[in-house]
């Protein structure tokens, strides 16, 4: 059971997370948007990006970083966010885009298309590191921002729930591989399934680890 000082070294963290946004809404920000994406070194699957302007008068206990939650956590702290935010949304671009651009770009994509869907719409950004000069509105790039940044944490965690849940998809659909488990990051079992039935559609065709570049070359 949480005692009264774990409540309040809590409550500290998260004013401490929430700073950044403090001062946006000082400077008359009144609507400030977190975004993170989840699976960009993933060797299979969607790059997924969350967009979340969070309810200020209602902080959630435990926000933090994705990767330092477990997944039970991640899904609790999804629903509350889900239920409880000013404005969400999630957006994906499949392995064949990512093939066609690149990552990065494809990054930038599934963040602008979940930024679009926000209402009230933003009228400020702060991102994961991630530069985006092209928003309309400021855009604030944080280093290590799911960890330092509130709203961020917050898209981080959708971000990661969604894609986990696509990749449980892409696991009945293609059982051989175990997506539900590595979530298409280059785990041995996956590097290993890999080697003995090839791609899949699924697959990230252009990154070397599934692909060869020699190979890769040979069928362009």
């Amino acid at each position: 059971m949480a005692t009264i000082g774990d409540l309040s070294g809590e409550l500290f963290r998260l004013g401490l997370m929430r700073r950044l946004e403090e001062t946006l809404a000082a400077a008359g920000f009144d609507a400030v948007a977190g975004v993170d994406e989840a699976g960009r070194g993933c060797l299979a699957g969607p790059v997924v990006a969350a967009a979340v302007i969070p309810d200020p008068r209602l902080p959630l206990p435990g926000v933090d970083d994705s990767k330092k939650l477990s997944a039970a956590e991640r899904e609790r702290l999804a629903a509350e966010l889900r239920r409880t935010a000013r404005a969400w949304a999630v957006a994906a671009v499949p392995p064949a885009t990512i093939d066609a651009s690149d990552v990065l770009a494809a990054t930038r994509a599934a963040a602008h298309a979940a930024l679009a869907r926000l209402r009230p719409a933003p009228d400020a950004v702060v991102t994961d590191a991630l530069p985006f000069p092209d928003l309309g509105v400021p855009c604030l790039p944080v280093v290590k921002g799911d960890a330092w940044c509130y709203a961020v944490a917050c898209a981080s965690i959708l971000a990661k729930v969604e894609r986990d849940r696509l990749l449980g998809e892409l696991d009945r659909d293609f059982p051989h591989y175990g997506f539900a488990r590595h979530k298409g990051y280059a785990a041995p079992e996956h590097l290993a399934a890999l080697a003995r039935f090839g791609p899949s559609p699924a697959h990230r065709l252009t990154f070397a680890r599934v692909v060869p570049r020699r190979e890769l070359a040979a069928w362009r």
